[in-house]
């Protein structure tokens, strides 16, 4: 797996143009209140538990580190060579070949070892349809749940301004307490746009993106170990499964034009 250097760019720089905002101002430490921390944060996770099942909640904070920060995902293009490889393998040395073959996406590795394990094509696809599905089904609750965070985040954030302007109405013949309490405030709406615009919502985005080429991946797969099994040519594959790639990565796969006589 491959880190994915623009999702942690984006975090880094998000909270890096504000914490330098902040310490060119001075008095850095004034901007850290425990209290806040806990209303927004708290809050953020108790409300998304409230919601989901809180397996579901686990499994989405793995699955977000996992989608996000790692670019684990293959481009169409090297897919669609791979399962070239793997339809001239069986060509020539039959299903039996493939379990010598090598691949590196996880998802193509399974079905082909199906193939090899004598699998019927119909079956094949059931099987493979049903993976497909509980893979998108994960991307999809993952992405609902950061995004629930990131929408409960700022909401906390106005519930911790509340508390603190309560705390400072009610104690308005004590002034010790004035400064406390409006740092309470400010720094939960603070914490919980940070939060939300920073942090949750920019992975929900990222997921949702992942999603969608992972869908595209997943198809190819499925449609090109079904094309393998049936013994196809990689050429008859090729023109089947290019339209899953880009225009722009199509250059390679496409037909020579026809020579005129």
């Amino acid at each position: 797996m491959r880190v994915d250097f623009a999702t942690i760019g984006g975090i880094v720089a998000g909270f890096f143009v504000v914490g330098l905002a902040i310490a060119m101002g001075g008095a850095v430490g004034i901007f850290f209140n425990a209290p806040s921390i806990l209303i927004v944060l708290g809050g953020a996770i108790s409300a998304t538990v409230l919601r989901f099942p809180i397996d579901q909640v686990f499994a989405a904070f793995q699955t977000g580190a996992r989608i996000a920060f790692l670019d684990h995902q293959r481009p169409p293009r090297e897919l669609l060579e791979d399962v070239r490889m793997l339809a001239s393998v069986a060509r020539r040395q039959g299903p039996m070949g493939l379990e010598r073959a090598h691949v590196s996406d996880a998802f193509l590795a399974r079905g082909k070892q199906m193939i090899a394990d004598g699998l019927p094509t119909d079956h094949l696809r059931e099987q493979l349809n049903r993976e497909r599905g509980l893979e998108i089904q994960r991307l999809v609750e993952g992405e609902k749940i950061f995004r629930s965070i990131g929408e409960a985040a700022p909401a906390f954030g106005m519930i911790g301004t509340i508390v603190g302007l309560v705390k400072m109405l009610a104690t308005m013949d004590d002034p010790s307490t004035i400064g406390p309490s409006m740092a309470i405030a400010l720094l939960t709406t603070l914490y919980g746009a940070l939060t939300a615009y920073a942090i949750a919502l920019p992975i929900a985005d990222k997921l949702a993106l992942k999603l969608e080429a992972q869908e595209t991946n997943l198809s190819l797969i499925i449609d090109g170990l079904c094309q393998v099994a049936d013994r196809r040519s990689p050429d008859a594959i090729t023109d089947m499964l290019i339209v899953y790639l880009p225009e722009k990565a199509r250059g390679p796969f496409a037909p020579a034009p026809a020579v005129g006589v």
